[in-house]
């Protein structure tokens, strides 16, 4: 049977959506290699694997992966066998290299892993562990918009059409009783979809009035003037909802499970000095952001953006649910069906080894 109109737009949307937090922002290279740290002489490569490729993007919400590379967490807890990065710009493009095999385990946004999860018909990958919560404001000309309610008639950027942002801010709108066409991004508001790395350079050319962006793209809005009106994180239950995290293909967690075992406890290993040591920590990824791109923040980006992340191994997994319903509601994703998008045997495992309590799946783990 010919497919609707509306279900062409939907199967449109999901084709085309990166449905990443920091999609394109300008801070990370795509997919480039870095070696620095070697296998220890004489270290035992683990079920004989030469290498495990791990993806994430050059930007503090995957400061996990950040400072676990620039520490060599990851590379002392695979042992012989080598810790290889790839850095990506782009949601689409880490999906596609998982789904290709180009990369084993990778950092991720929340939306990029429903999207790739549904696509592939629930084949394709787990999410076998959290990240990071929080690190995304509205921030606004505080000229041009004084309260929340000034937001109306105003042109506000997201980072791109169906993005975790872009369906964060709709339904915000959505329920401040406006009425916005998700598609077009027109109605009370106007959504302009605007990629971050762009998004400073049209605020300051005063083409949009604000954006609702992840750090550290808003703190870098902040510094040329802007106010930050509402942080996304005091919309949330105990002011936490998933911006980062780390998934697997189905294919390498099954064969290769104490690998995955060993990524997760560098993983749980750079949350708990992250969080012991911010201010060192703060350095490390910044040092790490610059080897990846050659460019590292300004003291007055990294400090407030740091600030408003929170390092968690908690996938906080209901928050993905409610996620995926603001994208429905928002007409911009078909009704998913979530059940076994997580596996958290393995981080769980992990956990309970360091004397740290089991995290949920809410329900949407593997059975």
């Amino acid at each position: 049977m010919p497919a609707t109109p509306a279900l062409r737009r939907t199967l449109a949307v999901i084709a085309a959506l990166p449905l990443l937090t920091l999609a394109a922002c300008g801070y990370g290279s795509e997919a480039k290699d870095d070696d620095s740290v070697k296998v220890a002489a004489g270290a035992k490569k683990i079920d004989g694997l030469g290498s495990v490729r791990i993806g994430y993007f050059g930007n503090l919400t995957h400061g996990t992966a950040l400072v676990g590379n620039q520490k060599g967490l990851f590379q002392k807890e695979l042992g012989g066998t080598e810790a290889k990065y790839a850095v990506f710009n782009a949601g689409p493009s880490e999906i596609e290299a998982l789904n290709s095999g180009s990369i084993d385990i990778g950092f991720i946004g929340p939306s990029p892993s429903v999207n790739g999860y549904t696509k592939s018909g629930g084949k394709n990958l787990r999410i076998i562990g959290g990240s990071a919560s929080g690190g995304v404001s509205l921030v606004v000309n505080p000229d041009r918009v004084k309260s929340l309610k000034d937001v109306r008639g105003k042109r506000i950027a997201t980072p791109q059409l169906g993005n975790t942002q872009d369906v964060a801010f709709l339904n915000w709108a959505a329920e401040q009783g406006w009425k916005v066409d998700a598609q077009s991004g027109t109605g009370d508001v106007t959504v302009v979809r605007s990629a971050n790395k762009v998004t400073p350079d049209a605020f300051r050319a005063g083409s949009i009035d604000g954006a609702w962006v992840p750090e550290p793209t808003a703190s870098k809005l902040v510094s040329q003037g802007g106010k930050v009106l509402l942080d996304e994180a005091t919309l949330w239950p105990d002011e936490k909802f998933v911006i980062t995290n780390i998934i697997v293909r189905q294919e390498f967690l099954e064969e290769h499970p104490k690998a995955v075992e060993a990524v997760l406890k560098a993983s749980v290993e750079a949350n708990r000095w992250i969080n012991a040591n911010p201010e060192e920590a703060k350095a490390a990824a910044n040092k790490q952001l610059e080897a990846d791109s050659g460019k590292a923040l300004p003291a007055e980006v990294l400090d407030p953006a740091w600030k408003s992340i929170r390092f968690t191994d908690d996938p906080l997994a209901a928050t993905l649910g409610s996620q995926a319903e603001h994208a429905v509601k928002a007409g911009l994703l078909e009704e998913p069906d979530l059940r076994g998008i997580y596996d958290l045997t393995l981080l769980n495992k992990v956990l309970k080894a360091a004397g740290e309590p089991a995290v949920d799946d809410a329900g949407l783990g593997v059975k």
